[in-house]
C-alpha cells in the first residue's frame, strides 16, 4: 500500500509499505479522505508540536474518513475518531478522555496517522456515516468537532456576540457554528486577506490583522458593544490580546490555537483588570453525534479548497503550508464521491 511519511521538516516521502495487521478489537479501514490540519503543519514545518518532537518518520493525518475493509462491518463508510484513550485512568473516569495522559492519537508521537491507503484502528472509534455525508465532509467532522468543543467551552448563549480570532478552516467552521447556535453577531480576524473574505462569506464581520488597528474596526462594527465571549484559533499571541481587548469584563476567552514552539504570552494586566476566564481547548470530547447532526447546516466540506492523490502528498503538504487556500485534503484511495 502507498504511505506518506514525514522524515523531517518539509521532507515528505511516499513509498510502498506492508498492509498493517489489525490487533485485538481492530479492523482494517481503507482511507478515502484525510485533511491536513494546522497541527500537521507544525510537524511539517518544525518537526515538532509543543513539547513533542519527531523521533522517527511519522505518518501524519488525523482528520479522516474511510470504508471498513475487514470484519463483519466491511463496506461500512465511517469517520475515523483519531482519539483512543486508555479508558482506565481517573481522567477518563471523569469524562475527559481527550485529556487522557495515555491517549493514543492518529499522527502524533509514535502513532502513525491516516495519510496512507489502509490503517488498522479500533472498531469502537469508527463512526458510521449517513449517506448524506460524503467522504470529504466525513473527514471534516473532526475539525468540526474541534469547533464544537471550543464553542462549548466558550459558553455561547443565544443572542450573544462572539469573536473568532483566526479564519482558517476551524475558524470558518466556528463562525458557521456560532451563527447556527444563535449568535447575534460574529466578528473575525486573520492575517491573510483571502481568509478574511472567506470569513465574511461565512457570515462574520471580519477585519484584516493590521498592527492592532483591527480592534478599532471591529469595535466600530459592534457600535462599541463588547463581545460576550471569544475563541482564539490562530495560534498567535496577538490574537489572544485582540480577544481580551474585545470581550466584556468577567467573560471568557477560549484559546484553541497552537503556537509555534512551546511558549505563548498573554496580556496579563488586561486579563487581570477585566477578570477574564482564560480556558484552553484541546481536541474534542464526545462530539461526533452532534457533528453528524449539524453537518447538513454547517456544510463542513465547503472549507476544502484542494485535493490531491496520495502520491502527491508532498505537494499537498507544501500547498497547505503556503496558506494559499483553506483546507487541503489527500485522497489515499478514491471514494464513492471521488
Amino acid at each position: 500500500m502507498r504511505v506518506a511519511r514525514l522524515h523531517g521538516s518539509g521532507d515528505v516521502r511516499v513509498a510502498d509499505e506492508p498492509v498493517p495487521t489489525p490487533g485485538a478489537g481492530e479492523v482494517l479501514v481503507r482511507v478515502t479522505a484525510v485533511g491536513i490540519c494546522g497541527s500537521d503543519l507544525h510537524w511539517y514545518e518544525e518537526s515538532s508540536i509543543g513539547d513533542a518532537v519527531l523521533e522517527r518518520p511519522l505518518v501524519l493525518g488525523h482528520e479522516a474518513a474511510g470504508v471498513i475493509a475487514s470484519g463483519p462491518r466491511a463496506g461500512t463508510r465511517v469517520a475515523i475518531d483519531p482519539n483512543v484513550p486508555c479508558d482506565r485512568c481517573e481522567v477518563c473516569a471523569r469524562g475527559l478522555p481527550h485529556l487522557c495522559p495515555d491517549v493514543r492519537f492518529l499522527g502524533h508521537g509514535i502513532t502513525d496517522g491516516a495519510m496512507r491507503e489502509l490503517i488498522a484502528w479500533p472498531q469502537g472509534r469508527l463512526v458510521p456515516l449517513p449517506d448524506s455525508i460524503d467522504d470529504v465532509a466525513g473527514a471534516m467532522l473532526e475539525p468540526l468537532g474541534v469547533a464544537i468543543h471550543a464553542l462549548r467551552l466558550a459558553q455561547l448563549r443565544p443572542g450573544d456576540t462572539i469573536g473568532v480570532l483566526g479564519a482558517g478552516p476551524i475558524g470558518r467552521l466556528l463562525i458557521r457554528l456560532a451563527l447556527v447556535s444563535g449568535a447575534s453577531a460574529v466578528v473575525a480576524t486573520d492575517r491573510l486577506p483571502h481568509r478574511v473574505e472567506a470569513a465574511r462569506s461565512d457570515g462574520a464581520t471580519a477585519a484584516l490583522v493590521d498592527g492592532g488597528r483591527e480592534i478599532d474596526v471591529l469595535r466600530e462594527a459592534l457600535r462599541g458593544r463588547p463581545l460576550d465571549t471569544a475563541v482564539e484559533i490562530a495560534g498567535d499571541d496577538d490574537a489572544v490580546r485582540t480577544a481580551a481587548a474585545l470581550v466584556k469584563p468577567g467573560s471568557r476567552v477560549v484559546v484553541a490555537g497552537i503556537p509555534a514552539g512551546d511558549t505563548t504570552g498573554i496580556p496579563a494586566s488586561l486579563l487581570r483588570r477585566k477578570g477574564l476566564d482564560l480556558r484552553f481547548s484541546r481536541r474534542m470530547n464526545h462530539v461526533y453525534p452532534e457533528a453528524i447532526a449539524l453537518a447538513g447546516r454547517i456544510r463542513p466540506g465547503e472549507v476544502v479548497t484542494a485535493a490531491h492523490p496520495i502520491d502527491e502528498a508532498d505537494r499537498a503538504m507544501a500547498e497547505a503550508a503556503s496558506r494559499a487556500g483553506s483546507k487541503v485534503i489527500v485522497r489515499p484511495t478514491p471514494g464513492a464521491d471521488a
